[in-house]
């Protein structure tokens, strides 16, 4: 018979082995772990700054919308005042007679005169006494039109008449953005309705500016000319 010789690997070198082994495993485990961990937080940060604008932009929306009450309860003080009313400021109103015009001191009528001269702010100068930036005007002065919409706007609102300084707008050296009709006149390329003129109206333009404060401190601004 032969003897074969058979040799056998001790005990404790293959529990090295396996301890060792054991220990990658555990080190890739822990790498993935992190892993995995970083990625849920970038989606977890993608997610919510993704959710940060949509709310932004609908606050945005919605506060935009909201400005037209501003402009509805301007033109409607408007539509109440006479023509005269409207040539000077008015303090309680928000209402200014040029377009450049950012402060009315204390008087009746009250004057525009944003740089202290005792004259009446001229907008036409050059440079102009003052100029009127939705971003640096203190709104404290303006009308509140509304406190809250029920979506938590606040809409209040300005009104400048674009005019270069207080009065009559056929005064003289006076200058205003004015839409009106032609003294007399007919028909183009069609039958005459004889010679009595067209009624001629002047007025001018004004121009409305809003600012509404929403949620999460959402401020937008808006501006309409209206006649």
């Amino acid at each position: 018979m032969k003897s074969h010789n058979m040799h056998f690997r001790p005990k404790r070198v293959i529990q090295a082995k396996i301890q060792a082994q054991r220990g990658v495993v555990l080190l890739l485990a822990l790498i993935m772990l992190i892993a995995m961990t970083l990625a849920g937080i970038v989606m977890y940060r993608q997610i919510g700054s993704g959710l940060i604008i949509a709310r932004n932009l609908g606050f945005k929306r919605t506060a935009a919308v909201a400005a037209d009450r501003g402009i509805e309860s301007a033109r409607t003080w408007l539509v109440a005042q006479g023509s005269a009313t409207l040539e000077q400021g008015d303090v309680a109103n928000a209402y200014y007679p040029g377009w450049c015009n950012t402060s009315l001191s204390p008087g009746t009528p009250p004057m525009p005169d944003a740089d202290n001269d005792g004259i009446p702010d001229n907008c036409g100068a050059t440079p102009a006494p003052s100029e009127f930036n939705p971003l640096t005007y203190n709104w404290t002065n303006a009308v509140i039109a509304i406190n809250d919409d029920g979506a938590g706007n606040e809409v209040s609102y300005i009104i400048h008449r674009l005019c270069q300084v207080p009065g009559a707008i056929n005064a003289a050296g006076q200058q205003c953005v004015t839409i009106g009709s032609t003294l007399a006149g007919g028909s183009h390329s069609a039958a005459s309705y004889g010679s009595q003129p067209l009624s001629n109206t002047f007025q001018p333009y004004f121009r409305v500016t809003t600012r509404v404060r929403g949620p999460t401190n959402t401020v937008v601004y808006t501006q309409a000319i209206m006649y």
